[in-house]
């Protein structure tokens, strides 16, 4: 394979690194962006990808891992000899620097559910005026799509701007979302109504 080839071949796998990186936390990114475009009924598009999410982040292991070895290997008399002939400056995007800026980038996005609960903004613990302590009621949604903890702040989010919730605590591997609330203030279907604009779907609740 000639030097042209090679630099060709690496190009793609960087390109496929990233993409499979990105396709493999983008049910947990589409959350945060609907959360900064406004558009929060869009959050759980990807979330049918998150069986996936294993493989992907192997594929990109595996061909940033074979990109770098590429990069690395001893090079053989052949190539040596061509570059002594072609004598001329690395392209920045065939460079360790660039392959190494690639890998922190795709390492940010495969770690990315870990820390998308950071860019929702924190809720300060609510004071709620209680009149009457049995208009307070405490009822456990079932919430389907939520697939990381990005998800279960962006329920919370969303649930916490209703007027007499007194706290939301949800729980993206129980798929639940558990609300205590004034229910003279805020009604059940407010709540769900408010789970379900965020893109996620209420199927049950006890």
């Amino acid at each position: 394979m000639n030097k042209k080839n090679m630099n060709k071949k690496n190009k793609r796998l960087v390109g496929a690194g990233v993409l499979s990186a990105v396709a493999a936390s983008l049910c947990c990114i589409t959350p945060v962006l609907a959360l900064i475009s406004g558009a929060s009924g869009v959050a759980s598009t990807f979330s049918w990808m998150e069986p996936a999410r294993p493989f992907l982040i192997g594929i990109t292991v595996l061909v940033l891992g074979f990109a770098w070895y590429q990069l690395l290997k001893p090079r053989t008399a052949e190539e040596i000899q061509c570059d002594c002939e072609e004598d001329e400056k690395k392209p920045f995007m065939q460079t360790k620097t660039f392959l190494g800026i690639v890998t922190v980038f795709a390492a940010l996005m495969l770690t990315f559910p870990n820390y998308a609960h950071i860019f929702y903004p924190s809720i300060d613990k609510k004071e709620v005026v209680i009149v009457n302590a049995s208009d307070i009621q405490t009822v456990t949604f079932d919430v389907k799509g939520m697939t990381c903890n990005g998800c279960a702040s962006h329920v919370e989010n969303e649930v916490n701007k209703l007027h007499g919730i007194v706290s939301a605590d949800a729980i993206y591997e129980e798929a639940t979302a558990n609300v205590e609330f004034d229910q003279t203030k805020v009604s059940l279907a407010q709540i769900e109504e408010a789970i379900n604009g965020t893109g996620y779907k209420v199927v049950g609740k006890k």
